[in-house]
């Protein structure tokens, strides 16, 4: 969000130009999956008081502070001396300050590592892979994700024997080619080749041989139309990803049957129709199937009814009306059910009113679902996330949902709910996210919600929330993502959000009206990750004050009077963390 005014909910695009950030991680605006989507594991320690450092965290800690530039770095020739334990953390924390290059990798030449996560890391290619490889047989996991290295580079991995787990996602530059190059990796139960154009159906056929394969991820493969057939050997496949690719028709779908073992199938946006699904009867493991923006209707529940581990369906984006919805009553295991962007009404809800007793997930996005057919969800107490957005829900409906006692995420963004219909959310305990993308929200509305006092995360993007409304965010002591964009908040009312010290996630976009004092509130709310404040009057004077949030790693200010300058010598003297920011 950020650099616009209003939000509609759609389908997540994975295109983005990105190179410096992760293309899995390039979602504008809303920036709540920084507090889980970092990968790289951190050394640093947090001792509680009477609790000893041990040898180990003392050593790594002691080594790393000698790091504080990149000339430092240099001056080691080789880390092989080391224990394993220790060469390996030098490496993930250099990786995750983005302190790694060339020459500094040459010293962990033969050090026996086990995991090199370099996925999106700037400047991977060829070169790097023959210190990559002198790992041998202690190798187990590399990631490579939107790296350089080519066809030529994979074949350095033939001496890693050992190897569990490649990702690959994104490499341009890898085609059928570079796959014979890992077909000896016999021991690979993890492969990832997301969005590479070169692979094709024939290439496929070196699959076959990695028999071991857990675990396959062809995501965005536009060339592996009729390829499926070498993979139906691997018969300890547990998950496949094939979604987003729109070759993939009823055809494909034949050779699925034979992976018996298969607990998780992927196949959104791809030409299955119902015929294609009726292939997938005999996969009795089967517990999650993803069939968003495929041509199935509800008759494919008739297909669906014989899984009987079938636990989380993903029809969004289907065919699906209320003719036929009546089958659902079959799919009695349920916990996990996505409808949103059907031409669903209320008459569907009531079939899943009796049967579907154990649905703790209920997705029902720009339905046709108004304030009677939440009736049939009255019962459903052992429902844990509700998303109701661009629904014609209002207040009326909510006091359906006031005894499901065990709602912790409910999405009421684009609904005609007001704040007198927040009222009926008061006996939510449970309640931990709450979205209220909504003009009409006003601060009576956020009045009325301080009994929840568990919500981690409050998203009142569009809300007419001024600086005496923020007086009431004092009670979410536990608030670990909030957004206020577009409403009127000015530096008197972001003083009260510097009360709330478990914040991760910020968003104040939109406001105009905030200055440099507003920076110098927030800037003892140290745990922040991600920082937005686009589009108001601050300067680059009021960067100074971001210097103390050390774990920041997302800054956007956006249409400020900021320089890209000043903001990459914030971080190069105070922000080491710092990974994506904008302007750049």
């Amino acid at each position: 969000m950020g650099g616009a005014c209003s939000r509609k909910p759609e389908r997540d695009s994975e295109d983005s130009p990105c190179r410096g950030l992760s293309r899995r991680f390039c979602k504008s605006g809303s920036l709540k999956w920084w507090t889980s989507s970092f990968a790289y594991p951190s050394v640093d320690f947090h001792l509680r008081k009477g609790d000893c450092p041990s040898l180990l965290e003392l050593c790594i800690k002691k080594i790393n502070e000698q790091f504080l530039f990149q000339q430092d770095i240099d001056r080691y020739n080789s880390f092989s001396m080391l224990p394993r334990d220790i060469s390996q953390q030098i490496f993930n924390k250099l990786v995750c300050s983005q302190r790694l290059t060339s020459v500094s990798l040459e010293a962990f030449r033969d050090c026996a590592l086990q995991d090199l996560d370099l996925g999106e890391y700037a400047g991977v290619n060829d070169s790097w892979m023959d210190v990559i490889s002198s790992q041998g047989s202690s190798l187990l996991s590399v990631d490579l994700s939107g790296s350089d290295v080519t066809d030529f580079g994979l074949s350095y991995l033939k001496y890693c024997e050992n190897l569990l787990s490649l990702n690959l996602n994104y490499c341009d530059q890898i085609s059928d080619h570079g796959l014979e190059c890992i077909s000896g990796l016999s021991n690979l139960t993890s492969l990832s080749l997301r969005r590479n154009d070169s692979i094709s159906a024939q290439g496929m056929s070196i699959l076959s041989g990695l028999v071991n394969l857990v675990k396959l991820d062809l995501e965005r493969c536009p060339g592996i139309h009729g390829g499926l057939v070498h993979i139906q050997g691997l018969t300890k496949l547990q998950s496949l990803n094939i979604k987003w690719c729109n070759c993939i028709t009823d055809s494909d779908m034949k050779p699925l049957s034979e992976l018996v073992c298969l607990e998780s199938l992927e196949i959104s946006c791809s030409k299955v129709t119902n015929f294609g699904i009726s292939f997938l009867k005999g996969l009795q493991k089967l517990s999650l199937l993803n069939l968003e923006g495929c041509l199935v209707t509800a008759a494919c529940l008739d297909s669906l009814a014989d899984l009987p581990l079938l636990s989380n369906l993903n029809l969004n984006r289907c065919n699906i009306t209320d003719d036929g919805c009546e089958k659902f009553s079959r799919l009695e295991n349920l916990k996990v059910l996505n409808l949103g962007f059907n031409d669903i009404t209320d008459a569907c809800l009531a079939h899943l009113k009796a049967v579907l007793t154990k649905l703790e997930s209920l997705n029902l996005d720009s339905c046709r679902i108004g304030d009677e057919g939440l009736i049939n969800l009255a019962g459903h107490r052992q429902l844990k996330c509700l998303v109701l957005s661009d629904t014609e829900v209002g207040d009326t409906g909510l006091h359906h949902l006031s005894g499901l006692s065990g709602l912790e995420k409910i999405n009421l963004s684009f609904t005609v709910v007001s704040d007198s219909g927040l009222r009926k959310l008061c006996g939510l305990t449970s309640l931990k996210s709450l979205n209220l993308d909504a003009h009409q929200i006003t601060d009576a509305g956020l009045a009325a919600l301080t009994s929840l006092t568990g919500l981690t995360d409050l998203d009142l993007f569009g809300a007419r929330i001024t600086d005496y409304g923020t007086n009431y965010l004092r009670k979410f002591k536990n608030l670990r993502s909030l957004e206020i964009c577009g409403g009127g908040l000015t530096d008197a009312g972001v003083k009260n959000i510097r009360a709330l010290s478990c914040l991760m996630c910020l968003n104040l976009s939109q406001n105009c009206n905030l200055t440099d004092k507003s920076l110098e509130s927030i800037s003892g709310l140290t745990r922040l990750i991600s920082l937005n404040v686009s589009n108001s009057r601050i300067t680059n004077s009021g960067l100074q004050h971001l210097r103390t949030l050390k774990n920041l790693r997302s800054l956007t200010l956006e249409s400020c009077k900021v320089t890209a300058y000043d903001i990459k010598k914030l971080r190069s003297t105070h922000l080491p963390n710092l990974v994506s920011f904008r302007p750049e």
